[in-house]
Formats: structure tokens, C-alpha cells, sequence
């Protein structure tokens, strides 16, 4: 299908979302319970559990830059990015339920090796389906704000990814120690994820571009050369904090309930995700509307704030026996807050390869959209395996957890005391980065002109003030501009 007799309706925009359904949900029930798992039911020591994810996403190292120029080269009658998101469709569904095959061995490094290998396959197809996903909407939408209607519909999938996948697991895993129940889970879930990205891929389309000229050889090179956009690099720093903030919230949920307040049994990790979740989703229709008066980055400067005044407010709520209304009112206000990042970064990554192209002169959505993929699955890597990490240096015990015991008093206060501050710390460095990011809609449609320019499609000259605009956003001199050569690491000239 080729754009122009299109209609960017709600239909096209609930078709184009349908996919985040995967990428909103499918990383919760990870964070939430795959160390659960590794840890409670196959009985692995919490540091080994937590590099697990790590080595999956540093394989992403190689293979999301690889996808995105795979894609910028390949040429399709369906459009090669839904080509690729067709095949990684049903190979992400299928490796999400092999995850969580139960496997014992003697030796625990038998068993490491084994997950790290599952994980790895999950990995790559979830690669082949979201990289050229992450680039698709630049080939569908030319207009700022329509992209950000998609975006934002593309969000509430997202939020509806993460309150399903938050909510049912926490009912279908009634016993942690019980390996079963989480390969069933992953079952059903697998083929949700292929469904919704299905009709994703049915119900959308792209303009044609031709095929980029490049070997894949040159994938980390062009990958690396991304970040020559200071807007990309600051994007980059938004997208690392708000991300990795979300997924401590959801990664140490479990144990907060479980081991801080001692209220797994009473279903309080459902309460607790249905809360933030419900809210989020309340928050994207407040955010939206805020977004298109605004910026893509005041949602940010006001959301951030809120994620950590109720994030810091749990803090005489944090214990055994806590009555569990502040707690839920306070995750609601993490939830606002959550919506308001959201919303924004990933409007924001689609505005990413047009500041690109007025660097490189060339159409680049795959490489970007490959970097940003990666940069999502690092902070994932990097949430889970700091989890792991800090559950061990506060005194987590695997035998006591299999066991069914209380941990220690001072490893239920270091469990708090990782939930709360951990994601403020990532909040305060989002802010820093979202109050530095150079680009509105007034900046973004002088970087479209000035494109239009170079490709002898406008004959104005630009105005001093654009001049200074394409400076501030590129963070290059305008005489560098569109030159092929900025597509090369280490190429100054």
C-alpha cells in the first residue's frame, strides 16, 4: 500500500497502535516476574537471575543497528519496514512463550546458559518486529501534530499492553514457586502479542523510498553516527531515564508487596499495578490535548515532578502491615506522571529521522529506529540486572524466598528503599534532559523547510533565525549540513 489515499482517521490510528500493545506489555511481565521466576521457581541465585535479561540486550547491541539498515536497504511491494514486522510478528510470539519453558539441570551454570539463550531468541525476534515499527510512522505522516495524535494513540495501546499484562499475570501466578503456571501464561500472552501486531501490519501503510546503498557491514557505523544529532542524543537521555524508571516500578512491584508490606496473598500486587495502570490511561487523555497546545516536552517537565513528589510520599507508607489505600492513591499519582513521559517520547522519536536527514541528506528511519530500539532494550537489560544486583547487596535470600519465609527486617527496608529512590534519581536526570531538548513545533517545521530547501523543492533562503534553528537542533554548523559523509562515525571535515 502507498500513502496518499489515506485517511490518518481514528481507524488508521487504532491500527497503528495495535503493535505497542506487545511492546507496552510484554517488557512489564518481564520486569515483574522473569527474575520472579528464574529466582522463586528454578531456584537461581538473584545476581546470576538479573544478568539474564543484561546478556540478552547487549545481543541487541548487534542486532538492532544491524535491523535498522536491513531495513533502510530493503525494498517491498507491502512496504519493507510491515514486511519485517510480518516475520518478527510471529517469531516474537512464539519466543515469548518459550521463555518461560521450566528447565532443570544439575549445575546451575547449565541452566544460566540455557535462559540466557531463550532470552536471546526473544530478543531478536522482538527486534525484526519493533525496529521497523519504531520507524514506521515517519513514512506514514509528514505533519507534526497528526504524528503526535498517533502517538498518542499508539500510548493508550501501550498503557492498555501494560494494564492487562500488569493485572493478569499477578491473577494467573497465584503461587510464585509454581513453574507451570508462568509457561501458560506465556502462552496466552504469545499470542496476544501476535495478534495485535497482525492487525497492526493490516492496517497501516508506507511511502515507498528507494533502498539505502549500504552494506550491512556499515550498520554500526551508521548507527553510531545517530548521535552526531544533538536533539537525538538528548532524546536518547529521555527516553534511557523515563524508561528505566518505569521499569524499577514494575520490576521491584513484586517484592515491594511481597517481602516490604507482606501483601502478595491479599492480591496487593494486582491492586497496586491496576492503580498506576488505570491511571496512566486516565493520564493519556489528559496528556494528549496538553501535548498538542504545548510541546512534546512540557508534558514532561510537568509529568516528571509528579512521579517523584508521589513516588518520595511512600516512604512512611513503606512497611509490614501498611494500610494499602495511600499506597494505591500514590501509585495513581506515579501513573499520571508515567503518561505524561510516555505520551512524549515516543512522539518524539518520530520527529528523530528528520532531524537526521537534514544532517546525513539521507532518509534514514531504520538506523534511528534501530538505536532507539536498542537504547530501550539496554535500560530494560540494565533495570533487571541492577535489580538483581541490589536485591543481592541488601541481603536477599533465594533459599528464604523458595522457602516461603519473611526476608530479614533491614533486606525489607533496603527492598523500599531501592523501589522509591531508585526511579527518583532516573525522574531528576529526566528532567535535565527534557528542559535541554532544543525542539518544538515551530523548530521542527523550520527543520522540514530547511529540508524542502536541499532538495531544490522551496526557493526561499533561510532567515538568520533559521539558520540559528537548524544549529541548535542539529548541534552542527548550517555549512555541514546535509552532507552524506555525517552518516560515517569519526568523519569531521
Amino acid at each position: 500500500m502507498q500513502s496518499g489515499k489515506h485517511k490518518a482517521g481514528l481507524g488508521s490510528q487504532m491500527a497503528y497502535g495495535t503493535c505497542e500493545f506487545f511492546n507496552g506489555g510484554a517488557f512489564v511481565i518481564i520486569n515483574a516476574f522473569f527474575t520472579v521466576f528464574l529466582i522463586k521457581a528454578i531456584k537461581m541465585n538473584p545476581a546470576l537471575a538479573g544478568t539474564v535479561p543484561l546478556i540478552g540486550h547487549i545481543w541487541d547491541a548487534v542486532t538492532d543497528p544491524m535491523m535498522g539498515n536491513i531495513t533502510d536497504r530493503t525494498t517491498s511491494k507491502m512496504g519493507a519496514k510491515r514486511f519485517y514486522m510480518l516475520i518478527g510478528a510471529v517469531a516474537t510470539g512464539i519466543t515469548f512463550a518459550t521463555l518461560w519453558v521450566p528447565f532443570h539441570a544439575n549445575g546451575s551454570v547449565t541452566m544460566f546458559i540455557f535462559y540466557v539463550i531463550m532470552y536471546c531468541l526473544f530478543s531478536t525476534g522482538s527486534t525484526i518486529l519493533m525496529v521497523p515499527y519504531n520507524g514506521l510512522l515517519p513514512d506514514m505522516i509528514d505533519d507534526y501534530a497528526t504524528r503526535s495524535k498517533f502517538s498518542n494513540v499508539r500510548m493508550i495501546w501501550s498503557t492498555l499492553g501494560s494494564m492487562v499484562c500488569g493485572v493478569v499475570p499477578t491473577i494467573l501466578i497465584t503461587d510464585t514457586r509454581n513453574k507451570t503456571v508462568y509457561l501458560q501464561c506465556g502462552i496466552i500472552f504469545g499470542l496476544f502479542f501476535l495478534i495485535t501486531s497482525l492487525i497492526t501490519v493490516a492496517g497501516t501503510w508506507e511511502k515507498l523510498h528507494p533502498a539505502t546503498k549500504s552494506k550491512l557491514s556499515d550498520s554500526f557505523n551508521h548507527g553510531g553516527s545517530a548521535f552526531r544529532s544533538r536533539s537525538f542524543r538528548l532524546f536518547i537521555g529521555i527516553y534511557l531515564t523515563g524508561q528505566c524508571a518505569t521499569d524499577f516500578v514494575s520490576g521491584m512491584a513484586v517484592y515491594y508487596v511481597d517481602d516490604v508490606i507482606n501483601g502478595y496473598k491479599n492480591h496487593y500486587v494486582t491492586y497496586l499495578m491496576a492503580a498506576m495502570i488505570i491511571a496512566q490511561l486516565i493520564g493519556m487523555l489528559i496528556w494528549g490535548p496538553v501535548m498538542a497546545k504545548t510541546s512534546k516536552r512540557t508534558t514532561i517537565l510537568i509529568g516528571a515532578p509528579i512521579r517523584i513528589a508521589s513516588t518520595l510520599l511512600l516512604i512512611p507508607f513503606s512497611h509490614e502491615g501498611a494500610s494499602i489505600v495511600p499506597i494505591l492513591i500514590l501509585a495513581m499519582g506515579i501513573g499520571i506522571g508515567n503518561a505524561a513521559t510516555l505520551t512524549s517520547i515516543f512522539a518524539i522519536m518520530a520527529d528523530m529521522p528528520d532531524v537526521d536527514e537534514l544532517i546525513t541528506s539521507v532518509h534514514r528511519p531504520g538506523v534511528v529506529s534501530g538505536i532507539s530500539t536498542f537504547a530501550r532494550k539496554i535500560s530494560s537489560g540494565l533495570s533487571s540486572w541492577l535489580i538483581g544486583i541490589l536485591l543481592a547487596a541488601v541481603g536477599y535470600s533465594e533459599k528464604i524466598a523458595n522457602a516461603g519465609d519473611r526476608q530479614s527486617l533491614f533486606t525489607q527496608r533496603g527492598i523500599a528503599g531501592i523501589y522509591i529512590f531508585m526511579p527518583i534519581i532516573l525522574c531528576i536526570l529526566l528532567l535535565v534532559f527534557a528542559y535541554r531538548f532544543p525542539m518544538t513545533g515551530r523548530e521542527f517545521n523550520v527543520i522540514k523547510k530547511e529540508i524542502s530547501r536541499r532538495k531544490g523543492e522551496d526557493s526561499s533562503t533561510a532567515t538568520p533565525e533559521e539558520i540559528k534553528i537548524c544549529e541548535k537542533v542539529t548541534g552542527i554548523r548550517y555549512d555541514k549540513l546535509w552532507d552524506p559523509a555525517n552518516q560515517w562515525v569519526g568523519n569531521h571535515h
